[in-house]
């Protein structure tokens, strides 16, 4: 009926118009002038045959699309309230906001959180409250086995790579990294320019495509490795094994953000989607896994190695457990991604079903390295849904020596979660390769404002674990914790995560749900 109605005031108004310009009135040229576009529209819609909605509904049905289009936004600032936003709420949006500008960060009148809800989380403090430590500690990645181990940052950013982000962006948050004197994850797209061009420190990670360091057919080339690991702001690899968001995937870059600038810099075709491989081919079985850890290590010139991983099957984790023990290698940290985790751009299948929460996993990875004696060899980073202080304290509660933040960091560029970071229209100029859109993104601001969440985050972690009575964060352990599980019932996350002592799994004292996979996994085999 919309359609008939559309033809038929159509005719009208093209016969008026036509009648009208015959004598040349000016009224009706400027009719002319603002009907013909819209009705060449309509004509347009009218005999497409890809929208049906389009085909039924000519030119307004165009508003279904653009309020799909505006739809977060919408959402954000007219219907959501301060806490039921997602992924990240307008209160933990505002905190990283106001953290960045250096501006209030307090809240008044009191908690907008339900402490009474099945999950509520909190920190018990202590009648002892410390003073917040002077100094801020840092975390020494390859103690034991680098010739030039890298003292990092309590929170450093996430892996996010130059092609999921905008040249601007990277420039910004490496800029404010060489400020602040944390670490910089590349992601898997390679070292860009705009990676070195502040000096930041670098953790280059290294994804199934080996991205800045791969053979024409794919394969990893240790010689275009050693030129970029040995770069002065290179000062720890990671090896990508899965993120959270899509593990057993591989990473992906939508073509529309493939430019030749990318392109070039990853060694892949213009214009196409990068769809990484989703496992290695530079090694098959953990041992093997092990040998290449020691084969980087020494390509580097002794910078430390790490694996980043979401959990999958516990057995293959401790497959490489007993990896490191028969081989005396391992990797200088685990950085551990929860299924929580992060992305630009995945199937909806993974992001929602595949891969362990950040908690368990980082649990079942803390506890396996301390019942195998192999703890104090090695740190852990935890990444996934970290935002403000408490987020840092109970990841190393639980069993963390650190850890990174993407989309905190990507808040404080000014993100505003509008949600298109998979079709290179981010508003904020900040997930995208429109050159219209970055160049609204000033990086010398945007530096400052990234420095300032940074310093600010660490500060507030560093009072909330003095008022808890701890003196330093290696004191934190699930023991401070508890949660609420029902209305009137609560537990420790010591009896949620119960705590493995030194050796245990060299003794036989596997905890009951690992014991069959511990006992299944084998060194030679994933």
């Amino acid at each position: 009926m919309v359609r008939n109605l559309f033809f038929l005031v159509a005719t009208v108004v093209l016969i008026a118009t036509a009648a009208g310009a015959w004598f040349c009135t000016p009224h009706v040229l400027w009719s002319l002038l603002i009907t013909a576009p819209i009705l060449g529209r309509g004509l347009v819609d009218a005999f497409q045959g890809t929208h049906t909605i389009l085909r039924n509904y000519p030119v307004i049905g165009h508003g279904r699309y653009l309020l799909e289009t505006i739809r977060p936004e919408i959402q954000q600032y007219f219907i959501e309230s301060d806490t039921n936003g997602t992924p990240f709420s307008r209160e933990q949006r505002s905190v990283v906001y106001q953290r960045s500008k250096g501006v209030t960060d307090t809240i008044p009148f009191g908690t907008k959180q339900n402490y009474y809800g099945n999950g509520h989380l909190w920190l018990e403090h202590s009648m002892r409250a410390q003073r917040p430590m002077d100094t801020v500690p840092r975390i020494l990645l390859g103690e034991h086995t680098c010739a030039q181990p890298y003292a990092a940052s309590l929170l450093n950013i996430s892996a996010m790579s130059f092609g999921s982000l905008s040249p601007t962006a990277v420039r910004a948050l490496n800029g404010a990294a060489a400020d602040g004197g944390f670490a910089h994850n590349t992601g898997e797209g390679g070292i860009s320019p705009y990676h070195l061009e502040n000096n930041g420190d670098l953790i280059w990670q290294l994804g199934t495509g080996y991205f800045g360091c791969r053979t024409t057919d794919g394969k990893f080339d240790e010689n275009k490795f050693r030129d970029q690991a040995r770069q002065a702001s290179v000062k720890a690899i990671e090896i990508k094994i899965s993120q959270g968001a899509k593990p057993g995937h591989g990473g992906i870059l939508p073509g529309a953000k493939v430019n030749l600038e990318i392109a070039t810099i990853r060694g892949v075709p213009e214009g196409k989607d990068v769809i990484s491989p989703p496992s290695h081919n530079a090694f098959q079985t953990p041992m093997e896994l092990m040998q290449f850890i020691g084969r980087l290590r020494e390509a580097s010139g002794g910078k430390p190695i790490g694996i980043k991983m979401c959990m999958g099957k516990p057995r293959e984790w401790f497959a490489i457990v007993k990896a490191m023990r028969e081989s005396d290698q391992h990797p200088d940290f685990v950085a551990v991604d929860g299924g929580e985790g992060g992305t630009g751009a995945a199937p909806l299948e993974f992001t929602n079903h595949v891969g362990w929460p950040l908690y368990d996993a980082l649990h079942i990875v803390h506890n396996t390295l301390v019942g195998t004696g192999l703890r104090d060899r090695m740190s852990i980073i935890a990444s996934g849904h970290v935002i403000d202080g408490f987020d840092m304290a109970l990841r190393m509660g639980i069993g963390a020596d650190l850890c990174y933040s993407a989309r905190g960091m990507m808040f404080s560029l000014g993100c505003i979660q509008a949600l298109r970071c998979n079709h290179n229209a981010c508003p904020t100029g900040i997930a995208t390769q429109d050159a219209s859109l970055y160049r609204g993104l000033v990086v010398e601001d945007k530096r400052t404002r990234v420095h300032h969440y940074h310093k600010n985050t660490i500060r507030h972690f560093l009072e909330l674990i003095a008022a808890a009575g701890c003196s330093n964060p290696s004191e934190l352990s699930t023991d401070a914790f508890r949660q609420r599980t029902g209305t009137n019932e609560h537990r420790s996350l010591t009896t949620a995560f119960p705590r493995v002592r030194p050796g245990d799994f060299q003794k036989g004292h596997i905890p009951k749900p690992w014991e069959q996979a511990w006992y299944a996994a084998s060194p030679n085999e994933f």
